[in-house]
């Protein structure tokens, strides 16, 4: 893999907005060097991970753990999305607005999994989307 000059926008503030990425299976330890894989991200900010999963309730599917330690993924790496301004009252207002559209039954690998959820966070908090190497096969399943 090349690599490339950094394409996150520099945005103003103080505080790290960190893209944990895991992977979903063993296969990606040789996936990735070609570009592929199957990935479950996560947002870290203000020292809390936020990320989406599918379950069969209508109530949110979006839950916060310990940074770097998601149950059931191995974490591979954590990239530097920006910096923001919020604050941890203004970051947990923002999962309680995302909470109606990422909701547990409205999980689906293609077209709305975890990796569309942390595009949205990262976006909303720094103005920069996520690598797209990490929603690549999602895309492909279109």
């Amino acid at each position: 893999m090349l690599c490339r000059r950094s394409s996150i926008q520099c945005s103003h503030g103080s505080v790290p907005v960190y893209l944990n990425v895991y992977d979903l299976t063993c296969i990606n330890g040789y996936a990735y060097w070609l570009g592929l894989g199957a990935y479950h991200s996560g947002v870290q900010v203000h020292g809390v991970e936020y990320a989406f999963g599918g379950h069969e309730h209508s109530t949110t599917g979006i839950f916060e753990g310990e940074p770097k330690q998601c149950d059931g993924f191995t974490f591979r790496k954590s990239i530097l999305m920006g910096w923001t301004d919020v604050s941890p009252g203004g970051v947990r207002r923002l999962m309680e607005e995302l909470a109606q559209k990422y909701r547990g039954n409205t999980y689906n690998l293609i077209t709305k999994n975890c990796n569309h959820f942390s595009n949205d966070v990262c976006i909303k908090l720094t103005g920069n989307p996520i690598p797209s190497w990490i929603n690549r096969l999602a895309r492909l399943g279109k």
